[in-house]
Order: structure tokens, then sequence, then C-alpha cells
């Protein structure tokens, strides 16, 4: 039995994790969970799965659940989710934390079962700012502890999949597809009139409020991009986004030879999350299946409009590591995301703003190699800054 720890336990990927480990209870059996401000639903689910520990941000919610349930481990505050990743041990660590949050609870993780000589070690990773704010000491560390990452991304976890059994044979290209989000083929004109509410209504999948609007300004794919990098080594001029509306296609790796090798499915998240704790193994899921008789075409598009603009960022800041490893523009890249996309959630600012304080923070920062996590974290604070002090402009 695989001991699971699932990181953002009442998160929409969260919660579909617990569902299949529900359905496996012979093979997962999960010790730790977290969350931040869904207390009543953590509460549910200490009642269902008895976890050994959970992690919450307040100390309030701390000393309640402690009063509750005796003999559970309870780890709160700034630092409790790093704690609870490095003292729980685990076989897979889940992490569907929502942002950098993310990054410290991986690195902890990685550490601890290198410590403990954890054989096998599995980050599944839902959390893309880990790669994207940390990628370079993420891979270094994982590679050091013989851990594996496996993708829960639906894109990458099919790049994930079309790389086995092809191990050793070159990448020509990765073809990264994309919904388009709600506002695909939309004008500039247009986009200056959405609203929070359209931006959170996705065409096919169902997510957190923060991805979903990620989706819709295309940062998400942007994000993405500079993801693959670290995950499969690739150089930004090997990656390709395709618009595909249809999200069947969830993305290809073409080789050298012409081969295209694609992974399709109807869009249900459980696939990648059920592969990413079975591998190299598939369980049964309850993906329904593509018809494609009814679905008689596939579409497939380029990029196109001031959305298009987030994934030129993206390249821009990978060519940035490429060509002289400097790897701040996208941890500045991802944390003026962050806060400018809780101001657009909060009715603070219009859609096309976070577009355009987005080119304004990386035209104004001075890139460098990084240091270390205390410097991932001093660059991501101070893009967080400059990003507020455009919109207050």
């Amino acid at each position: 039995m695989k001991r699971i720890a699932v990181f953002g336990s009442t998160g929409s990927i969260g919660t579909q994790a617990l569902s299949i480990i529900a359905s496996n209870p012979r093979r997962l059996k999960p010790v730790l969970l977290t969350c931040r401000s869904r207390i009543d639903m953590l509460r549910g689910q200490i009642e269902r799965f008895r976890p050994e520990a959970v992690a919450v941000e307040r100390e309030s919610d701390a000393v309640a659940l402690r009063r509750e349930y005796p003999g559970l481990e309870v780890y709160c505050g700034k630092g409790g989710l790093r704690d609870a990743a490095r003292e729980i041990g685990c076989d897979i660590m889940l992490n569907a934390v929502v942002g950098i949050a993310g990054l410290e609870p991986t690195l902890a993780a990685i550490d601890a079962a290198k410590a403990h000589g954890i054989a096998g070690f599995t980050i599944a990773l839902a959390n893309k700012e880990t790669l994207v704010t940390g990628g370079r000491l993420v891979i270094t560390r994982a590679a050091d502890a013989g851990a594996l990452l496996v993708p829960v991304d639906s894109e990458h976890s099919a790049i994930f999949q079309c790389l086995m059994g092809n191990e050793g044979n070159a990448i020509k290209r990765i073809l990264l597809t994309a919904s388009g989000g709600p506002f695909r083929g939309y004008s500039t004109e247009q986009l200056k009139s959405v609203t929070v509410g359209d931006a959170l209504i996705h065409p096919n999948w169902k997510m957190g409020r923060k991805i979903t609007v990620d989706s819709a300004t295309m940062v998400n794919k942007g994000l993405e991009i500079i993801e693959a990098k670290w995950l499969y080594g690739v150089e930004a001029s090997k990656i390709e986004v395709l618009i595909h509306p249809q999200s069947i296609v969830h993305s290809m790796v073409e080789y050298e030879d012409g081969a295209i090798m694609a992974q399709l499915g109807t869009p249900n998240m459980k696939v990648p999350i059920s592969y990413a704790f079975s591998y190299p193994e598939r369980w049964v899921t309850d993906a329904r299946n593509v018809d494609f008789i009814t679905l008689g075409s596939l579409q497939f598009d380029a990029p196109a409009g001031d959305t298009r603009r987030s994934l030129d960022m993206a390249y821009r800041v990978m060519r940035e590591s490429e060509e002289k490893a400097y790897d701040s523009g996208a941890v500045a890249l991802n944390g003026a995301n962050e806060v400018l996309v809780q101001l657009f959630l909060d009715g603070r600012i219009a859609f096309l703003d976070i577009i355009d304080s987005l080119e304004k923070v990386l035209d104004s920062h001075d890139s460098r190699t990084v240091k270390g996590i205390e410097d991932i974290l001093e660059i991501d604070r101070q893009a967080r800054e400059r990003a507020l002090s455009f919109i207050r402009r």
C-alpha cells in the first residue's frame, strides 16, 4: 500500500484525488491532508480517511482541530506545509497547492525522502508554479534524491505518456494544446468588457478560480511552456502551442523521424491524477469514452489576439534561462500574475490589466541568476509589489 500526502485536499484536484483513493483502498492510504480555509470540508475528509496529520493556515483552525481530533498531528502557519512535508513520511506527494506556496513543501518532501531513503518516492505535480519558479533547483534535488516527478496537468501528463516507450529518442517538437478558454476569438474591444463571471466559465474543464482565469488569459499555457522546459529538457524553440477547442487531444510529441504520438481522451482530470498514482500501471477511472463518430473532426488553430502576448512573455523568459541561465524572469512573471489575478477576482482591475501589467513588470525586471529558495521568494515579493505599483498608477 502506498502512503499519500495530499497537499490541497479541498481543492478541485485534491477532492478528485481523494475520490480515486477511496476507490482503491487496498492500494492507497492518505496520511496527510492540507487545506487553506475550507475547514468544514477538511473535517469531513478527516472523518472519512483518518489521516495521521493535517496542515491548515490559521492558528485558530489548528487549535479547534487539535481539540476535536486528539491524536491527530496538526500543522499550521507559514511553515506548516513545509514542516508537514518534511516530517510525515509518504511514498507519493500530490502537490495541488495553488501558486508559489507549493514550492517549499516540494523541496522539503524531496529532501525528506532522500534523508529517509524512500525508494521510488514520487511527486505527483499539479502545482506548475513549483517548476516555473524553482525548476532548476527542484530538478537538481529530485535527481539527487532519486525522486520521480510525474505531472498531473492534463497536457503534461499527456506528454509524459507520449514519451513512454520512446526513451532515448530525440524530440523534434512538443505540441502543447490549449482550449483557448472562454474568450477564444475575442477582439481587444470585446476583452475590455469581460467580467469575472465570464472568465470563470470555462468551456471544457471545471477548475479552481485562479487557474480558470489563467486559462482565459493564456498565462496558464505560458507557465506550462516553462514547465515543459524543466520536465522534459527541451528548448523553447521545440515547444509549440496549438489551440484545440474540443480538449480531446491533450498534447502531442513529434519525434525526429516525423512520427507524432498523441494522448486523447474526454476532459477528465481523474485520468492524469490516477496515472500519477498508478504509474506505470493504469487503473480504472470513470472517464467517458470518446465518441469519434459524433465528434466528427478535430480542430486546431494558431494562438492569436491579446492573449497571445502571455505566450510571448513565457518564451521570452525561457530564452533568458537558456542563453544566460537567468531564471528570475519566470519567478517575476508568476509572482506578478498571482497578485494580478487576485485583484481581478476581487473586481479591482479589468481583465486586460492582467496582461498589460505583466508586460510592464517584465520590462522593468532586472533578470539574473537565482541563488536559492530565499532568493526566489525575494524576487517573487518584489514582482508582486511592482505589479501593485503599476496598478496604483
